[in-house]
């Protein structure tokens, strides 16, 4: 049976304040140095259930916060097959009657029948989910074929590992970030929380959101079946991935946040869906002369630290 609330710990912890302003300036200062065209500014929130946002409610405010469920050391070196989460308690976890949740993860095995990649994007009440959007990327067992598909209704599970953007799903001023053209080494995601932490080192800061890679090509993976050897390095998980290049437009659910906090949190995390059939965990884009971006961001003011793992992985993972 999924893990419930029963025999969950949930950890919570408050990001510290910034000026709007002064976060807008971090990232037009640190998305510059990595893109040749950079707009950053705070608008209203434009209806997120749209094409090519496809979100399952208008917005991403209200109560905005992240949740990191699980973690990597339920997958490696071995995955912990008990480790299996019924996602319709994610109400109770926050204390919030309703709302939007959005982000990455593994995909509910059980279901799907084997390891996969979710984009996690529904909405929820108390106690249930009351509208599904998520997708899983998997690989096909016998032809090693990406395959990205809808989740059904009723299926609302994930394996070993989930962050999250959470939020009432309302309307309200949200960060819109606009780049094209990358000249630097650092994708997207991670030129953003490297801005954050360079303008702020000494606050815990998160934020959460959707962007679009418009123009342009990605690389993505998707993780085959579960490894029965154990992965003991970077290079051992490199190894088992399967990497894919992804075309345009594709649709991206992140989160990041500045420090672990010492509650071992994800620092980011960032997988995406399409229309045309292509998906998984975002790496970077493929293309930089001719990428373009545009995301819509909140910063959050709590974070959830749900069923915090008692080992630590000792290598990065990016899974």
């Amino acid at each position: 049976m999924p893990i419930t609330t029963n025999n969950l710990k949930v950890e919570t912890k408050d990001f510290d304040k910034a000026q709007i302003d002064e976060v807008i300036n971090a990232l037009h200062a640190g998305l510059s140095d990595n893109f040749e065209t950079v707009s950053v500014s705070q608008v209203n929130c434009p209806d997120l259930t749209q094409e090519p946002f496809s979100l399952a409610k208008e917005g991403i405010c209200g109560r905005p916060c992240l949740v990191d469920i699980g973690g990597v050391p339920n997958l490696v070196p071995l995955v912990k097959r008990d480790v299996y989460y019924d996602l319709s308690h994610l109400s109770n976890w926050l204390d919030m009657k309703e709302g939007l949740a959005i982000g990455a993860g593994a995909g509910p095995w059980k279901y799907v029948g084997v390891n996969s990649e979710l984009i996690a994007n529904f909405a929820f009440g108390s106690g249930t989910i009351e509208k599904s959007m998520s997708y899983i990327a998997k690989l096909d067992p016998e032809t090693e074929k990406p395959i990205v598909e809808t989740l059904p209704p009723g299926e609302n599970n994930c394996a070993v590992l989930l962050n999250l953007l959470c939020s009432e799903g309302k309307p309200g001023k949200v960060i819109k970030v606009e780049c094209k053209n990358r000249k630097g080494g650092l994708n997207f995601v991670s030129c953003m929380r490297n801005a954050m932490w360079k303008r702020f080192p000494c606050k815990f800061l998160g934020l959460g959101g959707v962007f679009v890679i418009k123009k342009g090509k990605a690389k993505l993976h998707i993780m085959p079946d579960f490894s029965e050897k154990p992965l003991n390095s970077d290079e051992e998980v490199a190894s088992w991935l399967k990497f894919v290049e992804a075309s345009s437009p594709l649709t991206c659910l992140s989160v990041f946040v500045t420090s672990d906090a010492e509650m071992d949190l994800r620092v980011e995390h960032t997988h995406c869906f399409s229309k045309h059939g292509e998906g998984g965990h975002y790496h970077y884009d493929t293309t930089p002369e001719e990428v373009v971006y545009e995301g819509y961001f909140v910063m959050a003011e709590t974070v959830y630290r749900v069923n915090r793992p008692s080992d630590e992985a000792h290598f990065y993972c990016a899974f």
